[in-house]
């Protein structure tokens, strides 16, 4: 029951990571057909635009890759994996879990530290915090740290079953 409950968890949390940077890709198209018109049409580039673009991109990108992460799809060794003996095979999923589990936490943490030293700094061109810059890096460092561990502890993706 209870491995249940963690599967279900990490399944809507899964889903709301896929719509999140989904949802960033579209904004990001809005932004940038926005610099586009205003650049070439009003002949008036507005400076929000880029450092906007560029936080949409990070969110859009490091989302994405915590997803590949829990599909198993990112930082993981499928040739060196198939081509070894069966015990080794288990120990190389663990090995590329936790390089992954690694990894995220000090995306998260070092994104943490850095958006939250410099969310009283006013960002270039655009009305927000500097430190909303690095939301991207930090949440999906631990994105990617979360579906590590659950991939250490689930064992291998197993796709949702639809009714």
């Amino acid at each position: 029951m209870a491995a249940n409950a963690m599967t279900g968890a990490f399944n809507a949390l899964a889903r709301a990571t896929m719509i999140i940077a989904g949802l960033s890709l579209c904004a990001l198209l809005l932004v940038l057909a926005w610099q586009v018109f205003g650049r070439y049409v009003l002949n008036a580039s507005p400076g929000w635009t880029e450092p906007v673009a560029l936080t949409l991109m990070s969110v859009a990108a490091l989302f994405g890759a915590a997803i590949a992460v829990r599909l198993e799809s990112h930082f993981n060794f499928p040739t060196l994996g198939e081509m070894s003996p069966r015990p080794r095979r288990a120990a190389l999923k663990a090995l590329a879990r936790l390089i992954s589990l690694a990894f995220g936490a000090a995306l998260a943490g070092y994104g943490g530290f850095l958006m939250l030293d410099a969310w009283e700094v006013p960002m270039a061109g655009a009305p927000l915090p500097e430190g909303v810059s690095y939301i991207g890096l930090c949440g999906g460092g631990a994105l990617i740290a979360l579906f590590s561990l659950e991939r250490l502890i689930a064992g291998d993706y197993r796709a949702p079953e639809t009714a």
